[in-house]
């Protein structure tokens, strides 16, 4: 009976404020909310490790688009879809790896993944159904199979600096001593030794080379008109390695460029440091919150019994930070990604941690992102094989989805749950990322709201509020196990009367209730006030 309750609970909640959102826009589901809307949740993909559609055991493009109702059916109100607003595609282009980052041809889809074609109906399927398609666009370096590659390295056997490849790639003579913290691969057969600091097989472009610049320009602009929505930037430091002044300033001009051919275009970039640096970065293009990500990060850290007044004071500060430096800057929370070790490792799906975590980065402004398999506690790490193929296991489908781990993965603990299971326990992890999503996209202030963090003494419960369109909701966490009181008058003078919306990160042992100005929350629960 609990189980019924909880399941009634979820349809009855995404069939009323899912379209009152819907209708609070003047927009249709569909036409993809406005199109200055980029406030969105993001799903990331690593597509060789998602959904296999010919049988050969590697994800590709058919396999995604088999998936969409699981990732977005198109109706908000169905409660059926996960209701992602945006797919982010780890590389899809020709590469002789199972990652792809090492691209022989950005004007090919790799035939492994399908065909250009594919892409274009995947496309239209998402901006059927309000979706945002952003590629992985690595550009700081190619792969050696690459044909810019091969005629760079024709040019110095040729010793012919008049082609237009001789500079193509940053090199120094056989001889020459290589500057502090970069690698380089010595070629006898060129007589140059090329810049690789990722590895061998991805030597660096040169970007002081202005048909270097234009090539990559080139490349955006051809899927943009293909119709991609943009684009997330793999390594964006490294184009300049140490050198962060003059990779800001190129990443200024791109985005420039790429703005004249789609101004309302999402971009996000790999900028893995901290915020002293990823602000620094924020000037020219958005970045992902790395600081608050992974085991050691303020989510995790909340999320297990956490303070929530830190966290909202943190998040106020960074917001705050971010609109010094652009005013259009937006926030990309995440837990974990593809270079990092699964979250449900380090936040239990039994104990609710990981329902919690998933509670206060989603609900949160700005964009944040989910990483495939997270919403069934998908896991994989590193460990002593030491290779991010751990950490890019095939999603577990549970109805004869024949993907498979990719090449050099030997990890062994994986979940037992697939999404077949999940989906028919109405408590059940998947069916809270579900849930939370849905709360989101019903109360549109969180994702655009002017953010304000709100201050109790004495408890690890908080909250904060979001204003936006004249409109203020209030968010509120506790991570604790146990129930915990406040007063709201003692943060704000602004006055609630409705609990919108309760997420319990184990269902039945939550709740919440408002007496005047009294919230209380049980145990590892959020609530959302209007």
């Amino acid at each position: 009976m609990k189980e019924l309750l909880c399941l009634l609970a979820v349809v009855v909640l995404t069939l009323i404020l899912v379209p009152a959102y819907a209708e609070e826009q003047g927009t249709g589901i569909h036409d993809g909310l406005d199109t200055q809307y980029n406030n969105r949740v993001f799903y990331e993909i690593f597509v060789g490790s998602f959904s296999d559609s010919d049988g050969d055991g590697t994800g590709d493009l058919r396999g995604i688009i088999n998936r969409m109702d699981y990732l977005n059916d198109g109706d908000p109100a169905s409660g059926k879809s996960l209701g992602i607003e945006g797919i982010w595609l780890t590389p899809v282009f020709e590469s002789p790896s199972y990652h792809k980052y090492d691209v022989t041809d950005y004007y090919r889809i790799d035939p492994i993944f399908g065909t250009m074609e594919d892409l274009q109906e995947l496309i239209r399927l998402c901006h059927e159904r309000g979706v945002k398609l952003i590629l992985d666009l690595p550009l700081n370096h190619t792969g050696d199979r690459n044909a810019w590659y091969a005629e760079f390295l024709s040019a110095h056997a040729k010793q012919d600096p008049d082609n237009e490849y001789y500079n193509f790639y940053k090199w120094l003579e056989e001889g020459e001593t290589p500057p502090g913290g970069r690698r380089f691969r010595l070629l006898p057969e060129a007589g140059v030794q090329v810049e690789c600091n990722f590895s061998d097989q991805m030597p660096e472009l040169n970007f002081d080379n202005e048909k270097v610049r234009k090539a990559v320009l080139d490349i955006a602009k051809h899927y943009l008109e293909l119709g991609v929505d943009g684009f997330r930037f793999d390594a964006v430091k490294y184009l300049y390695l140490g050198e962060n002044d003059k990779n800001i300033a190129f990443w200024e001009w791109y985005l420039q460029e790429l703005k004249k051919i789609t101004p309302e275009i999402y971009t996000v970039a790999e900028v893995w440091d901290g915020e002293s640096v990823t602000n620094r970065y924020a000037k020219a293009v958005n970045c992902f919150h790395f600081s608050t990500s992974q085991a050691e990060g303020l989510y995790a850290e909340t999320a297990r019994s956490g303070d929530v007044n830190k966290l909202t004071r943190e998040t106020a500060r960074y917001l705050g930070e971010l609109r010094q430096v652009n005013p259009e800057a937006m926030n990309i929370p995440f837990i974990s990604n593809h270079d990092m070790d699964r979250a449900a490792g380090y936040l239990p799906m039994a104990n609710g941690r990981m329902a919690m975590a998933a509670n206060l980065y989603i609900l949160t402004p700005g964009s944040p992102f989910l990483y495939y398999g997270e919403e069934i506690g998908l896991r994989g790490s590193r460990g002593g094989a030491n290779t991010d193929a751990n950490r890019r296991l095939k999603m577990l489908w549970g109805d004869g989805d024949t993907v498979r781990d990719p090449e050099g993965s030997d990890y062994t603990k994986q979940t037992t749950y697939s999404v077949k299971d999940l989906e028919k326990i109405p408590g059940s992890l998947l069916n809270h990322y579900r849930k939370v999503i849905a709360v989101r996209r019903a109360n549109p202030e969180i994702a655009r709201g002017e953010y304000q963090a709100l201050s109790f003494a004495d408890t690890k419960l908080g909250g904060f509020l979001c204003t936006w369109n004249g409109k203020t909701v209030c968010v509120f966490h506790n991570t604790t196990e146990k129930g915990l009181t406040v007063d709201l008058k003692e943060a704000t003078e602004q006055s609630f009367t409705e609990i919108a919306a309760v997420l319990e990160a184990i269902p039945g042992e939550g709740g919440a209730s408002l007496e005047g100005t009294v919230l209380t929350l049980g145990p590892q629960t959020s609530a959302v006030l209007r």
